[in-house]
């Protein structure tokens, strides 16, 4: 069966635009800081999108999954909250993670590693987010749409198989941090489940499915 088109808008990046494949969306966005840009299913969805701001679709846009689909799911979202999510091109593969806040989509951090795993970024996405916070004096809660990883970071460990070699001798070395952090500080920042079958995406989501 033949993959879905799918054309990209990069609003933010080397040149803003829109690009029929993630090749040529790539080019435009990898190593760019804080970049922005999301995948729809069509040309007119994309035009529609790109015609406003990156912040503004993503707040108000009629495809975006990152808004839940009815007014009763709205009220069950907490916005007073940040939400991360990672992002990986193979598991393992390249992988990135952000945190947003989530009513805005403003983007607070964003981290990127030549080799990783989905489940680790997510992992390092929200200890970003406690660290982040922490700095910040903020007990705002923590939106995250892995069960795995909110449950790695009460037991302060990454419990991944991923191989240690050269290739990911510095992610081994962020994540030993990151779980050093977990045991070194107190927090009391709640850890919620973004409910993705109810609500969509989570608004930290690369926009990449």
């Amino acid at each position: 069966m033949a993959a879905k088109k799918k054309f990209y808008v990069v609003w933010q990046g080397n040149e803003p635009g829109i690009y029929k494949t993630w090749a040529e969306c790539l080019r435009q966005v990898k190593g760019f800081p804080n970049a922005q840009y999301k995948s729809f299913p069509n040309i007119k969805a994309a035009e529609e999108a790109y015609r406003g701001s990156y912040v503004e679709y993503m707040s108000t846009g009629t495809y975006t999954k990152k808004l839940p689909i009815s007014d009763a799911s709205r009220a069950d979202i907490d916005y007073n909250t940040i939400s991360v999510d990672a992002a990986c091109s193979g598991n393992p593969g390249p992988m990135e993670y952000r945190g947003v806040e989530t009513k805005s989509q403003i983007q607070l951090f964003i981290q990127k590693f030549p080799m990783g795993t989905n489940n680790i970024g997510e992992f390092l996405a929200i200890v970003h987010g406690l660290a982040y916070l922490k700095k910040n004096n903020s007990n705002l809660p923590i939106y995250s749409d892995s069960k795995h990883a909110i449950k790695w970071v009460h037991y302060k460990r990454c419990n991944t198989k991923l191989v240690r070699n050269a290739e990911t001798k510095h992610l081994f070395e962020v994540i030993a941090r990151g779980e050093q952090w977990l045991h070194n500080n107190k927090f009391e920042n709640p850890l919620l489940k973004w409910k993705t079958k109810e609500w969509g995406e989570i608004p930290a989501d690369f926009g990449r499915k």
